[in-house]
């Protein structure tokens, strides 16, 4: 098949299911012969279904639930599937492989501004900045006193990463300015070179009794779903915190609610949810859990650059090579 920067040729015809950056649309109209959402309205199923209709390809976003009775139900023209997102839990890929399409994501170039948010968050756990502010905007700012309200102090203590990939090595970098000793678990250890000074643990339930701090990111898979539970979180020092810019379901809710409740996690920087928007209500009645709206790539050139790495992929791919972020 030819490029498709070759206008002379038929361009192939893509699904495109969310409204996305201006640069990457215009990349997208003058490469391709794209369906664009303009109104961003969040498709279902059967809208990708019958948007999909004599197209190559589909690029898809984290909302999009991409299960595998969707992909059985798709036009068999279609054949890759590109994601805006590092994450793909919402694609079904085993599904994508038995049809024979090929799925891609947007690896890298998320990595500091996800790192940043995971920063914040724990800042921000620590040091109250959700009862802080509510004190501000409430007027309940009283005289000052050498007692209350009190966060918890960062620089110095240890920082479990679970999930030592890119992100969670921009996260290291960060935590050691503020003098953080790093531990981590991961599938494999990182040469020495890159740990630079962070402590490996082979076994997670190790780790734990180490970490006053816990940073979850690693990917939502099959074994890391539901792994910060009851049984892990106890084995956190008691007044850890927990800080999760990855995937909601790595987090077993009731769990942590309970030990966010009882004092033995002091406090949570979250940023991702189970069944985000609709997170579990009892999150917003606790005063010790910093809250965001699953900010991590939520700059305009983090997201225009997530546009144009989804871009890069299905040019490859229509013009007959396999891209680099290919997942299936």
């Amino acid at each position: 098949m030819a490029s498709p920067h070759d206008t002379s040729a038929s361009r192939p015809r893509i699904l495109v299911t969310r409204k996305l950056p201006e640069r990457v649309q215009a990349r997208l109209i003058r490469d391709y012969d794209a369906r664009l959402n303009e109104t961003d309205r969040q498709y279902g199923a059967e809208d990708i279904i019958s948007g999909a209709k004599d197209c190559g390809g589909l690029l898809v976003t984290p909302t999009d639930r991409i299960t595998a009775g969707l992909i059985k139900a798709l036009p068999q023209s279609v054949r890759i599937i590109a994601t805006f997102s590092v994450g793909y839990d919402h694609i079904d890929l085993e599904a994508a492989a038995r049809r024979g399409i090929m799925v891609t994501h947007t690896p890298e170039v998320l990595t500091d501004a996800t790192a940043d948010i995971a920063m914040l968050l724990l800042l921000g756990a620590a040091r109250g900045a959700h009862w802080g502010e509510r004190m501000v905007r409430e007027g309940r700012w009283g005289a000052w006193a050498p007692t209350h309200p009190l966060g918890l102090d960062v620089t110095g203590r240890r920082l479990g990463i679970l999930g030592m990939g890119r992100i969670g090595q921009a996260v290291a970098a960060r935590a050691r300015a503020f003098g953080m000793r790093i531990h981590y678990h991961n599938r494999k250890r990182l040469a020495r070179e890159l740990e630079q000074g962070a402590r490996y643990h082979e076994d997670f339930a190790a780790m734990l009794p180490h970490c006053d701090f816990l940073s979850i990111n690693c990917a939502s898979t099959e074994e890391t779903r539901g792994l910060i539970n009851g049984e892990t979180i106890a084995a956190l020092p008691p007044g850890a915190v927990i800080v999760n810019t990855a995937r909601g379901d790595i987090v077993d809710d009731d769990a942590l609610i309970s030990a966010l409740r009882s004092g033995h996690v002091a406090a949570a920087g979250l940023d991702v949810f189970n069944g985000e928007p609709d997170i579990d209500p009892r999150y917003r009645e606790l005063e010790n859990v910093f809250l965001l709206p699953h900010l991590g790539s939520a700059t305009p050139d983090t997201r225009e650059a997530m546009g144009m790495r989804a871009a890069d992929n299905l040019d490859a791919f229509f013009a007959g090579r396999r891209p680099g972020d290919a997942l299936t």
